[in-house]
């Protein structure tokens, strides 16, 4: 049954291995595109309240979006060094 279904796509000039490989994009776009919106937001509250308490969980969470490749590692640390200057001017 599944494999009549899978004929029929592949009958259209595609191969297996395509098909799978769209179905891997569309969940790695999905996870991607949630992980960097999380970020933002955090950044974001970091940046209103401007408290070291905010700033202490969106460290983690940059850095971990840097580690997975959804940004560029050297994007993550300069981040985090701007909400960390950012966070001390205000304090001060």
């Amino acid at each position: 049954m599944a494999i009549d279904k899978l004929k029929k796509k592949i009958a259209k000039g595609r191969h297996a291995s395509t098909l799978k490989r769209d179905r891997q994009g569309l969940k790695h776009r999905a996870r991607n595109r949630s992980a960097l919106s999380r970020m933002k937001s955090a950044i974001k509250d970091v940046r209103t309240s401007g408290s070291k308490e905010a700033l202490t969980k969106v460290i983690p969470i940059i850095m971990k979006t840097g580690q997975k490749g959804i940004i560029h590692r050297r994007k993550a640390a300069r981040l985090v060094s701007r909400l960390t200057k950012s966070v001390a001017a205000r304090q001060a």
